[in-house]
């Protein structure tokens, strides 16, 4: 069975004496997923465990590991204790386990802690004393990770028994596979006492550094407009611990206006691999332009206009800041460590005629010839999205837009391919009303930077979306036998629905084909869905994406985790 929590994980079995011959019971352990037990006691309890496939994730004090339902008509039964089994778990990887009771919510909270938190030991047992009701009511197993514990870790995760009334039942997990991958909470709500960051973007220094980039809302979840930087975490050692959040982009109250009212947003995050440089572009918004496409006079701090450059009217044709939202673009020659002041692009980059012109979020890419290229997406002429790139060719000191590569898509990244054309695989809007087929990413290949543009064979089909940004990266792999391959490796939300199932997939070909045996699901649960991958190393590849544990979950992947599944 998978662990992508689809179905219930644990049989259980009484401790009390049934006279079952060896061969039924036999064959009902093998034909089914969940058997119902029942303690000798006043009370009939089933009790049920299900494990999801959250990445548990250091740096956070509570990741829920396992849920254990129990129901049945209860007459006062108290649960008195648990037992965790840590049979195949490193001690030193735990600090503490908790356990919570969440009453007749299935969903994971830390209101009523059941006992007291327990150091790791072979012998992990809780204790407590909880009354229980009747119908069905959930707890929750959790654990806090030390700092010793690795990002190649993988977290066992099991119960032996549940004690109701001082009787023991004990949990037969038969699900096999039982671990969980383990991350880092990168950034979380309320760190540095900001709000929420969204939009990732990730790359890897020539120095073997990792620059994690993404939106600091101070005051607010909200999109721009709004008290919006773009921050920057930096990892030296494979992203095991990473340094104090930088901020590289902010236009603090630029032209006398509030910072509310000059965000910066939307990252995109690149390195130039000819000279080490490191460049970070973002999108700028100086006032509010509202829904009819005027700049709106007079604001302060206590105004709360608001609007947004891809909604209605809200960034219009020109190049004046009280026109068009602005590209902004920065760049750092000490690995990452400090940030220049940011030269406005939007003259030399934006058609007057177009409504916007913005990075995309996520990263950017050196061609084998030196090129520079930063996704970019926009507004045409008639405020329809499309998406294209934007290109260097002279080591960032000038800068060229190409012509949109698709209509109605938005939000795109970029990787060149085995024969040198570069492939650009882009969100579509169509997605969010398209479940059928035909739902999936809109792939485009040009071989001319973008003057003109091919569509793929795999657009709209291959990879499916819930309308939402993905990212897709390039690896260059060598194998134990000293053979080289060039790998694509592409994450997005693994739905047509929702933006959960957060999912690597990889390709052998250049993109003609992604199988299914080459997947690997890191986060079951519903996030922000957005992604940026890197190479690591020859063997690893890191993902910082928004998921269902933190704002930013960072992730190792073994490349042979995928090969060889």
């Amino acid at each position: 069975m998978s662990i992508s929590g689809n179905s219930d994980l644990t049989t259980l079995k009484v401790m009390n004496k049934i006279l079952v011959p060896k061969q039924i019971l036999t064959f009902l352990l093998f034909a089914c997923s969940t058997i119902i037990c029942t303690a000798q006691t006043k009370t009939s309890n089933l009790i049920k465990i299900k494990i999801f496939n959250y990445p548990v994730l250091k740096g956070k004090d509570d990741n829920p590991v396992l849920r254990i339902e129990i129901s049945g008509n209860q007459d006062k039964s108290v649960v008195n204790a648990l037992k965790v089994n840590l049979k195949n778990t490193a001690l030193s990887n735990l600090n503490n386990i908790r356990v919570y009771y969440t009453g007749q919510d299935s969903l994971f909270n830390t209101k009523m802690l059941f006992g007291n938190p327990i150091k790791p030991t072979k012998n992990a047992v809780v204790k407590g004393q909880r009354e229980l009701i009747e119908g069905k009511q959930y707890f929750w197993v959790s654990y806090e990770l030390s700092e010793k514990c690795k990002l190649s870790a993988k977290m066992a995760v099991d119960v032996d028994f549940v004690q109701i009334a001082n009787k023991r039942i004990t949990a037969i997990n038969k699900q096999g596979k039982n671990s969980l991958r383990v991350g880092m909470a990168l950034r979380q709500h309320n760190d540095d006492k900001v709000h929420t960051y969204r939009i990732p973007g990730l790359t890897t220094t020539n120095a073997g550094t990792l620059l994690a980039v993404y939106d600091v809302r101070w005051d607010s979840k909200r999109d721009l407009q709004g008290n919006i930087d773009i921050g920057v975490s930096r990892s030296v050692n494979g992203g095991e611990t990473w340094e104090p959040m930088r901020i590289a982009l902010d236009m603090k109250k630029w032209g006398s206006l509030p910072e509310k009212f000059n965000g910066v947003s939307d990252a995109c995050i690149s390195t130039d691999e000819n000279t080490g440089a490191i460049y970070i572009a973002g999108l700028w918004m100086h006032g509010v332009i509202n829904a009819e496409g005027k700049w709106v006079e007079g604001l302060t701090e206590k105004s709360e206009d608001w609007n947004h450059q891809w909604r209605n009217k809200g960034s219009q044709p020109g190049l004046g800041v009280k026109q068009t939202s602005q590209v902004l673009i920065t760049k750092s020659v000490d690995d990452g460590k400090t940030w220049s002041e940011p030269i406005n692009l939007t003259p030399m980059l934006k058609k007057p005629e177009w409504w916007l012109l913005a990075p995309a979020p996520g990263h950017g890419i050196t061609l084998k010839d030196g090129t520079l290229v930063f996704p970019t997406q926009g507004r045409d002429e008639r405020g329809r999205s499309f998406s294209n790139i934007t290109y260097s060719k002279d080591g960032g000191k000038t800068w060229k837009t190409s012509n949109p590569a698709h209509s109605n898509t938005t939000e795109n990244m970029a990787v060149e391919l085995s024969d040198g054309s570069i492939m650009l695989n882009m969100r579509d809007n169509r997605n969010s009303t398209d479940k059928s087929a035909t739902n999936g990413r809109s792939v485009a290949v040009t071989t001319n930077l973008g003057e003109t543009w091919t569509e793929h064979p795999t657009s709209r089909g291959a990879l499916i979306e819930p309308t939402c940004m993905a990212s897709i990266h390039a690896h260059n792999y060598t194998n134990s036998k000293g053979e080289t391959s060039r790998i694509l490796f592409f994450s997005n939300p693994n739905s047509k629905y929702k933006r959960h199932k957060q999912t690597i997939k990889m390709s052998l070909d250049d993109g003609k084909t992604w199988p299914e045996k080459y997947w690997i699901e890191l986060d079951e649960g519903s996030g922000g869905g957005y992604s940026c991958l890197t190479s690591i190393d020859n063997n690893t590849i890191g993902i910082v994406y928004e998921g269902s544990q933190a704002h930013m979950t960072f992730q190792k992947i073994d490349i042979k985790d995928l090969l060889e599944k």
